[in-house]
């Protein structure tokens, strides 16, 4: 019914349209997450690991456990993909970030290899592009970036805005 009546006056009348370069205001873009899902990822590859070492391959325990892992493991490397590829499309421009289109690329390969295996140096490659991804989109907000190691396991080095 407003729709009706809107597009009515729009056409009576036509309203000045809004544009936007982005889906949501500016300022409310942060790689942290995608940063938090490929640590997560990195995290259910060493609980993979130490199942597998821990216990039978054919206790029902292991074969749920393992279960828990890959889906974390997949949900959270496609997460990370997810949010990059957000803050890459809706807010960087090509024209003043030409290098970032092939960081992208390479996020979204880690990321989907992170996904077909439990290869733990693809895992820690990941969080690394997306660390370096981080550090570029601190830059283009004039914020100051410092390295520190997450204070959880698996203890990686991260990037993290320096407020």
């Amino acid at each position: 019914m407003f729709y009706r009546l809107f597009d009515a006056l729009d056409k009576k009348s036509p309203f000045a349209r809004a544009e936007a370069h982005c889906d949501v205001p500016c300022g409310i873009y942060d790689p942290s997450t995608a940063q938090i899902s490929a640590l997560t990822v990195v995290r259910m590859m060493d609980l993979m690991k130490a199942e597998s070492e821990a216990h039978s391959e054919h206790s029902a325990e292991h074969v749920n456990s393992m279960a828990r892992y890959i889906e974390v493991k997949e949900e959270h490397a496609e997460k990370a993909k997810q949010e990059v590829r957000i803050i890459w499309g809706d807010y960087f421009k090509k024209d003043k970030h030409p290098n970032v289109d092939d960081l992208v690329h390479k996020i979204m390969q880690l990321g989907s290899k992170s996904r077909q295996t439990a290869d733990r140096e693809n895992g820690v490659a990941f969080v690394e592009a997306i660390n370096e991804f981080s550090a570029i989109f601190w830059e283009t907000k004039g914020v100051a970036i410092k390295r520190a190691k997450a204070p959880y396991a698996p203890a990686l080095e991260m990037v993290y805005p320096d407020l």
